[in-house]
């Protein structure tokens, strides 16, 4: 080895078991479990470099329960030789090249890490595992959820669809942004481009979310979104579904009018503009009315048949338009939706949560309540 690769293995960083410093921190991280593995869930500052594909461990894992442990590091060391072998060794070396403050794991800290560390050592580019891998910082964020979730007074922000909840959310000064994590925006046309994380991925940054908002703020109120128990299809997890059951409500109230341009601006320009930016301009409008299309149809059953094709119609009569230059024929389907199905869904769901408004008012009436940090200490909770 050269005198430069002596040196780094000798001041190499050491194995670390600190999650609170790696998540507060953002590490970058190498999982170097399987793809399937990864994407059933995984952590926001994760890359999936593995150390053996999933057919690679699913022979592994057959050869260990047949023949046991001594056997399956052999299969798995003939399948992972030469140019794959030295393939995937490189994808390390770039990455922690590029990430010197980062760490390595697999699912328990055990030995697919271990060898993955053991052969970037040999090439003169040792880096850091992480003990007990996936498993214990899994373990971690639930505790961190079930444990401190419970000791932070919630506010909730509630109003009616288009009253810019989410845009008033996001300029206070203390909130976690439900929807963002969850890559969707709550409703049938919620969707958003690049489609939403696993469950548990969505649960592991709601809970480094919160461990981030625990060490800057402590216990202080914190307010989200008033979401139902589904965004999209994540789930809230069942104890936060609780809390935000019993947190005082704050509700925003604004025009019809000005409800409609802020949903024609979110759903119609904005996720054209994202859609396109993706896609290019014909197919990324293609993908853009496909999405709206599909929507609709997620309400059929509720508008009943004659009034969701009427819908149907303003919709396509919509796309027409905008294709000529008038993208805000698109407001002529958004009105009537709200008349006969979001607002009459949203004064059912409000009869439930009446005893617990605390405020009501315009966007900066609203604004103003949310930043007045003692009015807000004194909110009860509705256990």
């Amino acid at each position: 080895m050269t005198p430069n690769c002596d040196n780094r293995i000798a001041n190499v960083r050491k194995d670390s078991a600190d999650f609170t410093d790696i998540f507060l921190h953002d590490r970058p991280l190498i999982d170097t479990r399987a793809p399937l593995e990864f994407a059933k869930g995984a952590f926001p500052t994760a890359v999936n470099l593995p150390l053996m594909t999933d057919q690679e461990r699913a022979k592994v894992g057959t050869c260990y329960k047949k023949h046991g442990q001594d056997a399956a590091i052999k299969l798995g060391h003939q399948l992972v030789k030469g140019a794959t072998k030295e393939a995937r060794v490189a994808a390390w070396q770039r990455f922690s090249e590029q990430h010197p403050e980062g760490y390595l794991y697999c699912f328990r800290g055990g030995l697919r890490s271990q060898i993955s560390q053991q052969w970037l050592t040999e090439t003169g580019t040792p880096y850091p595992r992480i003990s007990g891998g996936y498993k214990a910082m899994r373990r971690f964020l639930i505790d961190e959820l079930e444990q401190h979730l419970p000791k932070v007074p919630l506010v909730i922000l509630g109003g009616r669809t288009g009253c810019a909840k989410t845009h008033l959310l996001t300029g206070l000064p203390r909130f976690i942004d439900l929807e963002g994590l969850a890559n969707h925006r709550g409703s049938a046309f919620g969707k958003r481009i690049g489609g939403q994380p696993a469950q548990i991925g969505f649960e592991n940054a709601l809970a480094i979310d919160l461990l981030k908002y625990r060490h800057q703020h402590g216990y202080q109120p914190l307010v989200l979104e008033d979401e139902s128990h589904l965004i999209g299809r994540c789930a809230l997890p069942l104890c936060l579904q609780n809390e935000m059951q019993q947190a005082p409500l704050v509700l925003v109230e604004t025009s019809l009018e000005q409800r409609i341009e802020t949903s024609y601006r979110d759903y119609i320009l904005d996720n054209l503009a994202a859609s396109q930016q993706k896609w290019g301009e014909e197919e990324g409008f293609s993908h853009f009315a496909d999405g709206l299309r599909l929507a609709m149809s997620k309400l059929k059953r509720r508008l009943g048949d004659l009034r969701y094709r009427e819908l149907l119609a303003l919709l396509e009569h919509g796309f027409n338009d905008h294709l000529r230059g008038r993208p805000e024929s698109h407001k002529a389907w958004i009105a009537p939706l709200f008349a006969e199905y979001y607002d009459p869904m949203y004064d059912y769901q409000l009869t439930k949560k009446q005893h617990r408004i605390v405020f009501r008012g315009d966007t900066e009436a609203a604004n103003d309540y949310l930043r007045d940090e003692a009015t807000l200490k004194r909110l009860p909770s509705f256990t």
